[in-house]
């Protein structure tokens, strides 16, 4: 079984309250997001392997540590996981950035996919596939059985808050990825929206209703 990640920081936790209220205006949910993904993936990227290389100073020679092994990719989930990509960006700005478009059935509450677009290495790298809410997990589960289809195997799914329902679905659907939140709520509603929640990231984010 894969693991699951919820990050307790102080300050990711401070900007998800913010995040939460209901008064707190695109502009604002828009930055906050952005610092929340780069907070996260200093974390995410945590065990990320290194090599020891030789490098001149201006003093002398010495040995440094630089990444090593598969470079990386993220996937974010359109539309809200756009939102993500600039803080993930700001730390790994050699990442390549591929796209998965898929929207939620308003009476199945099902993901139906309607793009998908990666880079032309992505079987050889780390994908991080970004998007803020992590709900009934049929569209993030959807996201990695595509992204699997095109020989992908080292995946890590990156979420701001997760309901449990979307845990275990993507747990059941895809026990090798692992799963890393700022926040894990109580429950899914009747509309699948998580509870308690911040709404609709992507609304929130564009301004759109």
């Amino acid at each position: 079984m894969s693991k699951v990640v919820v990050f307790d920081h102080p300050l990711i936790q401070h900007k998800l309250s913010i995040m939460r209220d209901k008064n707190t205006g695109t502009k604002e949910f828009r930055e906050l997001l952005n610092e929340i993904s780069m907070l996260m993936v200093y974390e995410v990227t945590r065990d990320l392997p290194t090599e020891e290389v030789t490098i001149e100073t201006p003093i002398c020679a010495c040995k440094a540590r630089q990444l090593a092994g598969k470079k990386l990719g993220i996937v974010p989930i359109l539309r809200a996981g756009l939102g993500m990509v600039e803080g993930v960006t700001n730390l790994i700005p050699a990442a390549r950035v591929g796209h998965i478009g898929l929207y939620r059935d308003p009476e199945t509450h099902e993901p139906v996919e309607y793009y998908c677009k990666l880079p032309a290495d992505s079987e050889n790298r780390e994908l991080l596939v970004l998007d803020p809410m992590l709900a009934t997990g049929g569209s993030a589960s959807d996201a990695i059985t595509l992204i699997k289809k095109r020989g992908c195997s080292h995946i890590r799914l990156v979420n701001l808050i997760a309901a449990p329902e979307g845990i275990a679905r993507v747990q059941r659907d895809h026990p090798d990825v692992d799963i890393y939140v700022a926040g894990l709520d109580e429950k899914l509603n009747e509309h699948a929206y998580i509870v308690p929640g911040l709404g609709d990231a992507g609304d929130r984010l564009f301004g759109t209703k």
